[in-house]
């Protein structure tokens, strides 16, 4: 089976503009990411529309493909990257360009889904909550909750605590249920990607402002594996400075290169 990584990275983010071009430690953020992923034995391109970006991956020996600018999503740019590689891959994996800490065995595990489960059309990733850890952060809508059924399959994700615990005070939660966190790194089979663009937005989805809503709502399995390894995704200025503070914290072979 032969497998695809696409690291989606544009430069006028409204929150952050220019993140993937941020320097961390003496490395662009989006250098990082695919030399992360290629640890894992992953052929990695980048599907940018910046030319600045582009220049940036192809001069520290990477590769990078330039796609529109005016796409809603995405997964419409990593369509349409895949579209002007014409690779012949089996499985394309998508990690977004502000991951600079995106763990080699984080990819393995998405490969092991589809390697003895060859039926998978997507999968992703998610974290336990650590149960000492604080309930306010658990209420962040930011930080999106997944469910899944005894076999590793997606039943929703939401931005709301899933499930609710009744009669439990909120700040106890953590610690009476094991929740899930989603980390948002997704492979799928390179056909279900194709098609996903023909897919009408779902009210689930406009309800959650998830687009993963709108492919379970449309009857595509999502299959889930768990993950430990602790990430810091960039959205924002601030988020750049933990990021920096994580580096410098996690100074080991398998966090910086």
């Amino acid at each position: 089976m032969k497998y695809l990584a696409i690291i989606p990275a544009r430069y006028a983010s409204t929150r952050f503009p220019g993140k993937p071009l941020a320097m961390l430690g003496d490395t662009e953020v989006i250098n990082h990411v695919w030399r992360r992923v290629e640890r894992a034995g992953v052929p990695a391109v980048v599907a940018t529309d910046d030319e600045r970006i582009l220049r940036c991956v192809t001069g520290a020996g990477g590769r990078a493909v330039m796609t529109r600018s005016d796409h809603c999503c995405g997964t419409d740019r990593l369509v349409e990257a895949v579209t002007a590689l014409d690779t012949d891959a089996d499985v394309i994996i998508n990690v977004q360009g502000d991951e600079p800490f995106i763990h080699p065995e984080q990819i393995l595990a998405l490969r092991g889904i589809f390697e003895n489960a060859p039926e998978t059309m997507i999968a992703t990733l998610a974290r336990p909550y650590p149960e000492d850890a604080p309930a306010d952060a658990l209420l962040d809508p930011n930080l999106v909750k997944v469910v899944t059924d005894g076999a590793g399959l997606a039943l929703y994700f939401s931005r709301s605590p899933i499930p609710f615990l009744r009669g439990v005070p909120e700040q106890e939660w953590p610690r009476r249920h094991r929740y899930l966190t989603h980390i948002g790194v997704y492979a799928y089979r390179r056909e279900i990607l194709l098609s996903l663009p023909s897919l009408p937005p779902s009210p689930l989805e406009q309800a959650e402002s998830l687009e993963q809503l709108r492919w379970l709502q449309a009857g595509l399995g999502i299959a889930v594996a768990e993950s430990t390894h602790p990430t810091v995704g960039i959205d924002t200025p601030a988020d750049l400075e933990r990021a920096r503070d994580f580096l410098n914290n996690n100074c080991l072979n398998d966090i910086a290169l």
